[in-house]
């Protein structure tokens, strides 16, 4: 074989090489984009979190995730998490249906809500139809009615906003009965 053939025979062996690791690679490329539009399903979930001292911070069940990472939505059915603070349960959160929104932003308790948390003189609960959270600034708020029941006190609102923060609650068309 002469050396023009040669080159030319490499020439269209290389040009074909490239050809099959350009478009491989292009559609790995399609594979990893067509990943981010996927729905997850999960079931009997169980979340330990700890805070940067190792102690836990959270624990979280749920019977059943869904999660679409193209909207960055999430769903979790009989949703039952426990609150701590210096490794002490301090309060309890219940929903039938816990949605998250914006990758958790945004997370909203629906269908029968029920807050606890634990005082020193015994507990206090708040039960709702649905109770929307903000993680990051943790506060809490609903235009729905709210019952409030402590070892003192029941009180009856047409809706709440609170900062858990900072321990700031505010009710709107309160009633309710207090016994010191």
């Amino acid at each position: 074989m002469d050396t023009k053939n040669l080159y030319i025979t490499a020439l269209i062996v290389g040009a074909l090489s490239a050809g099959y690791y350009y478009y491989s690679g292009k559609s790995k490329k399609l594979d990893v984009d067509s990943a981010r539009n996927v729905t997850y399903v999960a079931e009997k979930i169980n979340l330990t979190q700890t805070n940067e001292k190792g102690q836990v911070y959270i624990q979280a069940q749920a019977d059943r995730l869904v999660q679409d990472e193209s909207k960055g939505t999430s769903q979790l059915d009989n949703f039952h998490a426990q609150s701590y603070q210096n490794g002490v349960m301090d309060g309890t959160f219940y929903a039938k249906v816990a949605y998250g929104y914006d990758d958790n932003q945004r997370v909203v308790l629906s269908d029968q809500v029920l807050v606890t948390r634990l005082l020193p003189n015994g507990k206090m609960t708040l039960t709702t139809t649905e109770l929307t959270g903000f993680p990051e600034t943790k506060e809490i708020e609903t235009d729905k009615q709210v019952v409030i029941d402590s070892p003192q006190s029941k009180l009856i609102s047409q809706g709440l906003k609170a900062n858990l923060e900072n321990g700031q609650y505010e009710f709107f068309s309160v009633r309710g009965t207090y016994e010191p």
